[in-house]
């Protein structure tokens, strides 16, 4: 990449260094940095940068630099933001993704970095305005939108503004109330409790009372009553005016441009990858999104033309200005960007080592600044902690599928897995003083036959079905067993070969050698593990070039059995190994081999001596997790993700997808209707289909689906989390009206079903509790 910049400008001198958010305000066509107090305080009349660092896998750090433009900005500082956006690109080595944001259409994932909501203020450096802090309280209506990030719009304080779409706060100096309009989203409701609990934190040093008003609430109570007399008294509100706010930009099919000197060339054919060359710049107009990309090999001003070139289509077109205009570095293409392609190859140029190319620049810039680099250059070590298991001393029963059925494991055989075989496991077990908590999982073997997986699936289903749908179910493949699964059993091997009729009557018909391990053959099996989480043994081929000097092997030959001990191995890997022996022919007398003074016998049974590897076999580097709401848009999967997540973006009416890369969770909502709880793994599934092609996601990735309420501990490991929340029952706004508030409610308080657009109980009556319960 030729990216640099002459000149850094102070402003950005040390950017970057550190995890969390840095926030600049343009000031005379300058950015200045804005100190942490003020994080969260946008001026209407100003323009800002903001930065906001994460951790990404290896421990590079990932940027993403967003240029938020005030509604009443001028338009040179807006200008001066968007340029001084691609400077500091350059100056993090050129690989940061770069958003524009306007006032009011600003992105999820912008607002996610300022949690419950942004409030918008009047004025600006530059105006003649009044700070609000300057003024004296003065009653504000807002409109609240959105059910996981809120965007708040200030409207005109009169009855006009109201309407039964929408849900509006009112904050006056002693109390602040919520109207709620009858077809309003019943998780916008929710959302905006959290809205009401920050302006009381912040305005109201806590102490103000909060009321909630219902559309067609009757008016002779005493908080409905209070409300319309703020407008003058009641009287019915009209109608929801169409308005810009509304018109929420449609996907259409990609169109690809190429950009030369600042003009669009219409690039002919199904967008793919190969069209992108690294010394151009390229438009991806999406209709919703339209992405700039550049080449690793671009100029700082090929960069600002390309970002210009983006804004003349939007304006001249007169797009919704909810339109996002995204801005990306080949090599670090985001989700979204690689969506609007039927496929992402993997391969050199992109990820890893564009990744690595990006860090050693960055590395060079700050290390000419004399910064300390140490913590953006270097790799994160492997996480070796012990992962969250389940509770011990549960009941573990295991069926292998058979045909239509499933045949029970005996107790003395559980823990021997066959690879031509599928099975069902169920771990039933207590959670500290829970009530009684279960593991359901269908382990699929790489030899096992069509049939028997998809029996497997549906002997699971059955059982999940049956047990009312409180099981975590999971859907494990061989060879991608995770920790809580492996510690399940004491020890766990996996073998050749198969015992269900299916796959015997599979090998038969092929006429292939039946590879099933038993006491008279010769079977080489590595023992790799060295704790309970990872304490897996497996069968592999009976040749030399299978050792490997960081293992332990246990080698069958006819009666004989010897305990090979590699040079690297632990004495834990030695322990597992007498364990497995034990466990495969107990009573065995074990002949000892230490790498380098193995016997003649030995060797003779490998088919004589080889070179083998004595390198360790490295795992997977820890990702971060993501989550992800999902939809379907002409058949086709979609994924929205959920910025800087919490459990309170688990929304009981809602189907979720977590991805750690190393496992995939399909939550659902106590909410959601039974038939789509039905087709959670096919939804499951279909995201993992799309993650392989864009993500690189291995398609035999572990799949579970949790149903709320359930969570199991290596689930919830991934949020801050509060077990009192997942104990409230109701829909969205009862559960963060009870979780913040403490509210009471009538016992027949409906909730609402989760599959409407717009969810709402019934307007003429009134939820049971009084304003004194929000007073303090």
């Amino acid at each position: 990449m030729s990216t640099t910049t002459k000149i850094l400008d102070p402003a950005f001198q040390g950017a970057g260094q550190r995890l969390g958010t840095e926030i600049w305000r343009i000031e005379n066509f300058q950015p200045v940095p804005l100190p942490k107090t003020d994080h969260g305080k946008f001026y209407s009349g100003d323009s800002y940068i903001v930065l906001q660092i994460t951790s990404g896998r290896g421990g590079a750090y990932i940027y993403d630099i967003h240029y938020w433009i005030g509604r009443d900005t001028s338009q040179d500082e807006s200008g001066t933001a968007a340029i001084k956006t691609v400077e500091l690109d350059a100056a993090l080595g050129g690989r940061a993704v770069q958003h524009r944001e306007l006032q009011g259409y600003e992105s999820d994932k912008f607002l996610s970095y300022f949690k419950p909501c942004i409030i918008p203020l009047e004025g600006g450096v530059t105006s003649g305005f009044k700070k609000p802090e300057e003024e004296k309280f003065e009653s504000r209506l807002y409109v609240c939108k959105g059910k996981r990030v809120v965007r708040m719009k200030q409207v005109p304080f009169a009855r006009s503004s109201l309407n039964h779409d929408d849900v509006f706060i009112l904050d006056t100096e002693n109390k602040i109330y919520q109207f709620n309009g009858a077809n309003s989203n019943i998780q916008e409701r929710a959302k905006s409790l959290e809205v009401i609990q920050y302006l009381k934190d912040k305005y109201h040093e806590g102490k103000s009372e909060v009321a909630i008003i219902d559309d067609g609430k009757l008016v002779a109570e005493s908080d409905s009553g209070e409300f319309w007399v703020l407008f003058g008294g009641f009287a019915p509100i009209g109608k929801k005016p169409a308005g810009e706010d509304d018109v929420v930009p449609e996907k259409t099919p990609p169109t690809l441009y190429s950009i030369n000197d600042g003009q669009l060339k219409l690039e002919e054919g199904t967008p793919s990858k190969a069209m992108l060359e690294n010394n151009k710049c390229y438009l991806l107009d999406s209709g919703a999104e339209v992405h700039v990309w550049v080449g690793r090999v671009t100029q700082l001003e090929e960069r600002k033309v390309a970002c210009k070139a983006a804004e003349e289509l939007i304006n001249g077109q007169n797009r919704s200005k909810a339109t996002r205009i995204i801005q990306i570095i080949q090599g670090y293409e985001t989700h979204s960007f690689k969506s609007n392609f039927e496929s992402w190859p993997l391969g050199s140029g992109t990820g890893s080592s564009g990744g690595e190319e990006g860090k050693g620049k960055v590395a060079a810039l700050l290390k000419q600044q004399g910064v300390d680099v140490k913590g953006c250059a270097k790799n994160a070590p492997i996480n070796e902690e012990i992962p969250p298991l389940f509770e011990g001393g549960g009941k573990v029963e295991v069926w292998r599928i058979n045909g239509s059925a499933k045949t029970p494991v005996p107790k003395n055989e559980i823990g021997k897995f066959y690879g031509g075989d599928c099975y069902i496991v169920l771990y039933t077990y207590h959670s500290g003083d829970r009530k009684e908590e279960y593991f359901l999982a269908c382990w699929i073997g790489k030899e096992s036959i069509q049939d028997d997986q998809v029996m497997a699936d549906r002997l699971a289903n059955t059982m999940w079905t049956s047990m009312k749908g409180r099981p975590v179910q999971g859907r494990i493949f061989q060879g991608k067993e995770p920790p809580q699964f492996t510690a399940l059993f004491q020890p766990m091997v996996v073998l050749k070969g198969g015992l269900s009729t299916g796959y015997k009557k599979f090998i038969a018909e092929k006429n292939v050698n039946d590879e099933t391990y038993a006491t008279d053959n010769i079977a080489l099996i590595c023992v790799s593990g060295t704790s309970v989480h990872n304490n897996k043994a497996v069968q592999v081929d009976a040749v030399a070039t299978s050792l490997n000097s960081y293992d332990c092997f246990l080698l069958q030959s006819g009666s004989s059995l010897f305990i090979w001990q590699g040079n690297s191995s632990t004495f834990e890997q030695h322990q597992w190994a007498t364990k497995i022996a034990e466990f495969l022919k107990p009573g065995v007398a074990l002949k000892h081999a230490k790498e380098g003074t193995e016997s003649s016998a030995f060797w003779f049974a490998l088919g004589g001596k080889q070179s083998f590897s004595s390198k360790r076999v490295m795992s997977d580097i820890v990702r971060d997790p993501h989550l992800y709401t999902i939809s379907f848009y002409k058949e086709k999967i979609e994924v929205t993700e959920v910025f800087n997540f919490s459990q309170d973006d688990l929304l009981t009416e809602d189907i979720l997808i977590l991805d750690t890369h190393a496992e995939v969770f399909v939550w659902i909502g106590q909410s959601v209707e039974s038939k789509e709880k039905q087709k959670a793994f096919d939804m499951g599934q279909k995201y993992v289909e799309l993650a392989v092609c864009l993500d690189g996601l291995a398609s035999d990735v572990p799949l579970y689906k949790v149903t709320e309420g359930n969570e199991p501990c290596f689930f919830t490991i991934y949020f801050v989390w509060d077990s009192t929340k997942a104990a409230v029952h109701g829909n969205s706004f009862q559960k963060k009206l009870s979780s913040l508030f403490g509210a009471v409610f009538h016992a027949s308080e409906p909730v609402e079903k989760s599959n409407n657009a717009n969810q709402s109980g019934p307007t003429q009556r009134s939820i049971s509790f009084s304003s004194t319960f929000f007073s303090i």
